[in-house]
């Protein structure tokens, strides 16, 4: 078995960044940067003068790469790190205690569709590692014991689990976080045009000029293809797809979006983009309403007063109202 990754997973993001050749008003020219972070290729496109703006984007990319280190259960030293390691309380740092929390949240408001605590889960079915395989009913019963809100307690800036194995990995939350502080560094900076995009997960700061941005959805079925595309300004815009990671057995597809009530791959939706005002919350929204499925998804979106576009396991496509005059179908 092979993994596949789709490494842009990219909402195809083609961020429309092409500020047209017709335009004649004066602009700044784009600066770009890339880089290697939480996985994934991350770039950033501001406007402004090229020496500033690319001491902005460094600062943008260092901030990523700070929270990277943090929050990283892979990282050795970080707090989720030292946290799986511990017996008893360890102190964390604010900023992982306030997404713990916000996680929590969360899985109380999704019915438990988004978990925090589904490191066992990962592990066992190593889909993102070099040897993913379909569990035995026996160890997936273990690994779901290892898992739960119940397991990860919260006291301030204080964390234990509760039991050996269990592990906290904030991957669907933690990527938007990481995110949204990179555009708080450009707006610090002053600059009040740019995107930032880490591999599909997008921020958007400003508008173009005058225009939306026009962002892809990445078709989910067909690679390279684009199933729709939205005209947004401002906005944070993320997609979870069951295209991104995943591998084959026996002709049936196994992704990387577990639903915490059985431990295997959610199975209601192919994909789910969410727009809304910061990216930390489109992150784990996304997620929340793909396990939940087409129809308690959307339901779970109006309730958070975000905006999404879910793709059923059927291919159906639902929309939230304020997306409907927004949205060109391919």
């Amino acid at each position: 078995m092979r993994v596949r990754r789709f490494s842009a997973c990219l909402l195809l993001l083609v961020l429309v960044l092409l500020l047209t050749a017709g335009c004649r008003d004066r602009r700044p020219e784009p600066v770009r940067r890339t880089r290697m972070l939480m996985g994934t290729i991350v770039e950033v496109v501001a406007f402004g003068d090229r020496k500033p703006t690319l001491a902005a984007i460094d600062r943008a990319l260092d901030e990523m790469a700070r929270i990277e280190e943090l929050m990283s259960p892979r990282r050795p030293g970080s707090d989720l790190a030292r946290l799986a390691a511990a017996r008893d309380f360890v102190t964390l740092s604010p900023e992982t205690a306030r997404l713990l929390r916000l996680s929590l949240a969360i899985n109380r408001r999704s019915g438990g569709a988004f978990d925090p605590t589904l490191g066992a889960l990962k592990r066992l079915w190593d889909i993102e590692g070099e040897h993913p395989a379909v569990p035995d009913e026996a160890a997936l019963r273990r690994a779901l014991a290892l898992t739960g809100p119940d397991r990860l307690l919260l006291d301030g800036d204080r964390a234990r689990v509760a039991a050996p194995g269990v592990g906290v990995d904030l991957g669907g939350i933690a990527k938007g976080y990481a995110i949204d502080r990179a555009a708080a560094v450009l707006r610090q900076a002053g600059i009040t045009h740019a995107s930032i995009n880490a591999g599909g997960d997008l921020r958007l700061i400003g508008d173009r000029f005058g225009r939306p941005w026009r962002i892809g959805i990445q078709h989910p079925r067909r690679q390279g293809e684009m199933l729709a595309i939205l005209e947004l300004e401002d906005a944070a815009v993320v997609t979870s797809g069951d295209y991104e990671r995943y591998f084959m057995a026996d002709g049936k597809r196994y992704h990387h979006i577990f639903d915490p009530a059985t431990g295997r791959p959610a199975r209601g939706c192919q994909s789910v983009t969410v727009v809304a005002g910061d990216a930390v919350r489109a992150d784990a929204l996304a997620t929340a309403a793909f396990v939940l499925g087409p129809k308690r998804g959307l339901e779970l979106l109006r309730r958070e007063g975000v905006e999404g576009v879910l793709v059923a396991a059927d291919g159906r496509t639902l929309v939230t109202e304020g997306l409907k005059g927004r949205i060109q179908w391919r």
